[in-house]
């Protein structure tokens, strides 16, 4: 019998389908990057980190990236929140180029970024109150409300950020995100300096949010198993200097998914197998090379 082939396709693949029964032109042209280059300059000339990047993403859709460090993700990502600039080619929201952070977008980083001095529902009310300044205050309130209970932090609401775990930390950044409904979510690693059990308790729960909610999602991540587990879509990075996408990975698991079957099912190996031969073998740091 033959194996289950990998679904696998270099450069600019076909999304895979969502659960809606249709799409738009502009729903699966939702984020593009066209031929995108971004250099940085140094004392030697430009110092090249990304070049000739093409990807295309649907609305709703949840894609991971993947690569070793230089490879480029986080340049990636700084230019879909508006922070950074493609040296060449364009990025671009619904046809429209991305010229400068806005509240469409929105960024979770590792370090959860939260004001010290402030509360918890403090941190997410300020994002709240910038966004929508001529709210009522009683509607502004409601809104943190609202998503401190999404992710289980309503007893916390009046404790600072020392006075909690990180994975409650992180709780509050990913709550102040999707406050302000950005369009876009962005994570940067965002599980990365967590224990086992709490990364697995936040996937969850960040896969309960998306899947009701359906904002579209870039995450960086450099666990394969996580990248499996909730995404649509596996980008691999090349090395840098230079760096682009090697391949992109459809994944194949229906939703909503159960980590345990996931797990037992041979294709999932079949995938991670894959992911590690392209970062272990084809695209090998010096100091990962066996």
């Amino acid at each position: 019998m033959q194996p289950t082939p990998i679904q696998v396709k270099a450069r600019q693949p076909e999304a895979p389908e969502l659960s809606h029964s249709s799409q738009s032109v502009s729903d699966q042209n939702f984020l593009v990057f066209d031929q995108v280059s971004k250099g940085f300059p140094t004392s030697k000339g430009i110092y090249p980190v990304l070049e000739n990047v093409n990807l295309t993403v649907r609305q709703g859709e949840f894609v991971c990236l993947i690569g070793h460090s230089g490879c480029g993700k986080s340049t990636l990502l700084s230019l879909v929140s508006g922070f950074q600039q493609a040296t060449g080619g364009s990025v671009t929201l619904k046809g429209e180029p991305i010229l400068k952070p806005g509240p469409d977008r929105m960024v979770v980083f590792q370090s959860y970024a939260l004001l010290p001095w402030r509360t918890v529902f403090e941190n997410v009310y300020l994002a709240v109150k910038s966004v929508w300044p001529s709210k009522p205050e009683a509607q502004k309130r409601a809104i943190v409300r609202e998503h401190l209970a999404m992710v289980g932090l309503t007893e916390a609401a009046d404790k600072k950020p020392d006075q909690i775990s990180g994975g409650m930390r992180q709780r509050v950044s990913i709550a102040r995100a999707l406050a302000i409904r950005p369009e876009v979510l962005i994570l940067d690693e965002p599980f990365g300096a967590l224990d086992a059990i709490t990364k697995e308790e936040l996937q969850e729960e960040l896969l309960k949010i998306w899947s009701d909610h359906r904002c579209t999602v870039l995450m960086i991540t450099h666990d394969i198993d996580e990248a499996l587990f909730l995404a649509d879509r596996l980008v691999m990075m090349t090395n840098g200097p230079a760096a682009s996408i090697g391949e992109v990975m459809n994944i194949p698991f229906e939703r909503p998914r159960d980590r345990d079957q996931i797990m037992e099912d041979p294709q999932y190996y079949r995938l991670r197998n894959h992911a590690l031969d392209f970062l272990y073998n084809r695209f090998a740091h010096d100091d990962d090379a066996p």
